[in-house]
């Protein structure tokens, strides 16, 4: 299904849609039982507004046109990712990028996928993080092939299970 869904940069007019989309992915959370990931406004507007100006958000638009998700996608390195715990990164000497804050409208299946299947064909090795409670994601993430590398922590001290996906290597390798 992912073949009837696009990606394209957002624009700062794309601002309104994106913090919809945002709304709509704390409600899946909710919704799953994550009752502490995305919390007290997290994303901000001026989170989704930076990403927008920094050229880093993406739309996923659906067939009929309409935006049915968001992500950023970020070229490495990111300093949150230069800790891990109580594990490693399987793969550390390649060029990497970092998808953050996934968002769905939950209309359409198939968003993940685009997203993840869009930025693993722009970077081959990418990094993502996840809070504990995520378990959607987690699940998706492993179904992907992607490997659970550790535990890292956010600027402000929230702890995330990090994982990794990069060519040339299987989940069972490492």
């Amino acid at each position: 299904m992912t073949s009837t869904l696009t990606i394209r940069k957002a624009t700062v007019a794309d601002l309104p849609v994106v913090m919809k989309l945002f709304d709509s992915a704390r409600g899946i959370m909710r919704a799953d039982g994550n009752m502490h990931q995305w919390t007290g406004g997290y994303p901000t507007e001026a989170i989704a507004l930076h990403d927008i100006e920094q050229g880093h958000c993406h739309l996923c638009i659906g067939a009929d046109g309409e935006v049915e998700g968001t992500f950023a996608f970020i070229p490495g390195p990111d300093p949150t990712y230069l800790h891990i715990y109580e594990g490693s990164w399987a793969e550390t000497e390649q060029p990497y990028a970092v998808i953050h804050r996934l968002a769905s409208s939950g209309r359409v299946h198939g968003v993940a996928d685009a997203c993840f299947d869009w930025a693993y064909s722009q970077v081959p090795n990418l990094r993502v993080d996840t809070h504990r409670d995520n378990r959607i994601m987690q699940r998706f993430l492993l179904s992907r092939g992607f490997v659970y590398c550790g535990i890292l922590y956010l600027l402000n001290g929230d702890e995330r299970l990090a994982y990794q996906k990069c060519a040339g290597w299987q989940a069972g390798q490492i």
